[in-house]
């Protein structure tokens, strides 16, 4: 059996999916962080996919801005929790009222 590129998007999806499903089930905002990457890889595998079936490179320098994205993201997302958490010792979404006005 050889894998196609059926394969790798299915794989993407079922990714992205999880992702999403995560983000909307779990109150935790780290959680919800973590399901936003899961998301983000997804979308990777996919787009690294569709290079290699087309041979094209331009798939894979996007998913390089896209990690770069990411990574930025990341450093920032994890020092608002930090400081979320250290403000009201709480992860759960719903508890955090301060952008709601």
């Amino acid at each position: 059996m050889t894998i196609t590129l059926e394969h790798y998007i299915l794989l993407g999806t079922l990714l992205f999916l999880i992702g999403v499903a995560g983000f909307l089930i779990r109150r935790n905002i780290f959680l919800m962080f973590m399901s936003i990457e899961l998301m983000m890889n997804g979308v990777n595998i996919c787009f690294v996919s569709f290079a290699r079936y087309y041979h094209d490179m331009a798939g894979q320098v996007f998913v390089i801005f896209v990690m770069t994205v990411a990574a930025a993201e990341a450093a920032v997302g994890l020092a608002i929790i930090l400081i979320l958490y250290r403000n009201r010792e709480t992860l759960n979404a719903d508890e955090f009222h301060l952008m709601k006005h």
